[in-house]
């Protein structure tokens, strides 16, 4: 049976089609600027919190930020 897709699309088709633009419209992009910036916020936090790295907080940051871009 196949699967039919709800009228409006999911929170993970919407993060997946944010992503794809992104990737293809670089800079000129309205999401990449805040997702950039989310990340860097949370390197730094990470880099400052002894449990968390800075690597993690870079992913952390720049996922919250991409979340706050794609839910409006």
């Amino acid at each position: 049976m196949a699967r039919q897709h709800p009228e409006e699309p999911t929170l993970v088709e919407l993060t997946i089609e944010e992503v794809k633009a992104m990737g293809k419209q670089g800079m000129a992009h309205p999401s990449t600027r805040p997702v950039l910036t989310g990340g860097v916020v949370g390197g730094v936090i990470g880099a400052v919190l002894p449990v968390v790295s800075w690597p993690v907080g870079l992913f952390v940051g720049a996922g919250i930020a991409l979340y706050s871009r794609v839910k409006r």
